[in-house]
């Protein structure tokens, strides 16, 4: 795979590329089209291997589990008689379990190759399809053994938590070892991204950060450009050219994959970019327009007595939905301030003790309805440290932060008094990140719909956060996530939010400063 930052070869400086003299060949002797075939056999017995092995580790896994849990029958008797069914019986069992579960996985499409998953989200199907699973086996097993049929419930419990487990932590390690075989340029596919302005860059900054995902990414191309000559590079990527030559970009560039990254364009222009390299074996991958299209997960199919109609988006959380959340936030809140209260004693004394000034720092912020609050944070910067400046971000280099603040900031332990925000109902646990007046008022004036992450709660964590977008990054794509949130919110994607604020706060990339 091609280092991040490098200039990869053009057209013209590819070897294997297709030249006049080429044309004369059969298609299955010229050079491109062989290369291209080279890369698709390697990509099909990648995928092979990739999808046998990760079949044999679930396989594996649920007998371990299901072996594990006959063993360990006499631990206790709280879920019932300990009595193990005959062995035969159960070998019957842990056959039938371990397929049926092996079978809805398959059925569920778990073993399709995905680029990334979230971890939270493949915890929850792997939950919900080995219960599915276990069920099955256990009406199957009824069916087939009649009245002898006798199972111990104490077992099925074990068998249950430890096939969980036992297949989590082996889909963990077995993703783990394909991203650092893509990473190292394993059948990586070629990507080339359409639109090279500050959606494409964010695409191809977001690749690079991931090398796991195995794309060797060979360029832009422009939509729409300027007046004048294209740029021969951008961000160290060649501009290979203009959209309206985007099937023979495809072809000299043997291209894998196209990311369309054009915020704003009509929709007729997208769909005449697919339609340009339809015969081509190409994969399409859009991103979506960040006001026209919030999130596909919004959209839905309803019945207005037999008129089929398109739900957009919803009008914000039910009351069943507020309740849930604030009692979810009360629960935390108070977790956290008294199980960190010695940390935040410690982090105030340091505060006091390193810097002259108050320890805490009270901001006006907007939040649900566009009402204002005062937003609670440890100082990490002087007093009066915006007096000159006026009202501006944090950036990378910032020279305000104190010693003890810049340590806080990195950790974001500065954040940890907002949870008396959350407390007093100010707040909750997770939402859109709030902003001051200044902010508001500015960003409101400048992208359609930015008032609409109003409707909940601000957070202290949000999804725009954990998906990198903090401090000094584009206001257009935090507001999208901002937005996606709002839509689409549930108990589960703010336990995934919770989780994920854990994991990158510790993470090298982590760009809070």
């Amino acid at each position: 795979m091609a280092k991040s930052g490098t200039p990869l070869a053009t057209a013209s400086s590819r070897a294997d590329v297709a030249s006049p003299r080429d044309a004369d060949l059969a298609p299955s002797q010229q050079p491109g089209r062989l290369s291209r075939r080279r890369d698709a056999s390697r990509h099909g017995v990648f995928a092979i291997v990739t999808t046998v092995t990760l079949f044999a580790i679930d396989a594996l896994a649920l007998l371990t589990a299901f072996i594990s849990a006959y063993n360990l029958r006499d631990v206790t008797g709280a879920l019932g008689p300990a009595t193990a069914p005959p062995r035969g019986t159960y070998l019957l069992l842990v056959g039938l379990a371990s397929g049926a579960i092996l079978v809805v996985f398959a059925l569920a499409g778990m073993y399709r190759y995905r680029r990334t998953i979230s971890r939270m989200d493949e915890l929850y199907r792997i939950v919900s399809h080995v219960s599915f699973g276990l069920v099955i086996a256990i009406a199957v097993a009824s069916l087939v053994l009649g009245q002898e049929f006798v199972y111990s419930r104490q077992m099925l419990a074990y068998g249950w938590i430890f096939a969980v487990v036992a297949v989590t932590t082996g889909r963990l390690l077995h993703a783990s070892t394909i991203g650092r075989m893509r990473a190292r340029g394993v059948a990586t596919d070629r990507l080339l991204i359409v639109g090279a302005g500050p959606t494409g860059r964010l695409i191809l900054d977001k690749v690079r950060r991931s090398p796991q995902l195995g794309f060797d990414v060979v360029g832009f191309v422009r939509h729409a450009p300027l007046e004048g000559e294209l740029p021969i590079e951008l961000d160290g990527l060649p501009v290979l050219g203009v959209s309206s030559q985007l099937s023979e970009i495809v072809e000299a560039q043997m291209v894998d994959e196209i990311i369309v990254a054009l915020s704003g364009t009509p929709h007729e222009e997208i769909l005449d970019l697919v339609y340009a390299v339809t015969q081509l074996p190409v994969a399409i991958r859009v991103y979506p327009d960040s006001f026209r299209l919030l999130t596909s997960d919004s959209l839905s199919i309803t019945d207005l007595n037999g008129l089929p109609t398109v739900s957009l988006r919803s009008i914000g959380l039910r009351r069943i939905d507020r309740v849930i959340k604030r009692t979810v936030d009360i629960v935390v809140s108070v977790t956290v301030l008294v199980a960190l209260a010695p940390l935040m004693l410690a982090i105030a004394l340091l505060v006091k003790l390193t810097s002259p000034g108050p320890v805490f720092f009270v901001q006006e912020r907007v939040g649900q309805d566009g009402r204002a609050f005062q937003l609670l944070k440890f100082r990490s910067m002087p007093v009066n440290a915006e007096a000159e400046s006026g009202p501006v971000w944090t950036s990378h280099d910032d020279p305000r932060p104190t010693r003890i603040g810049r340590v806080m900031r990195r950790y974001s332990l500065d954040e940890l008094p907002q949870f008396i925000n959350v407390l007093l109902g100010d707040m909750s646990v997770v939402g859109p990140r709030p902003e001051r007046p200044y902010f508001v008022e500015r960003f409101r004036q400048m992208i359609p719909s930015y008032m609409a992450r109003h409707h909940e709660k601000s957070g202290v964590t949000g999804w725009a956060q954990v998906n990198g977008l903090r401090g000094d990054t584009s206001i257009e794509e935090r507001t999208r996530y901002d937005l996606y949130y709002v839509e689409n919110w549930s108990v589960l994607l703010d336990l995934k939010i919770m989780v994920k604020t854990l994991f990158h706060i510790f993470r090298r990339d982590n760009n809070a400063y």
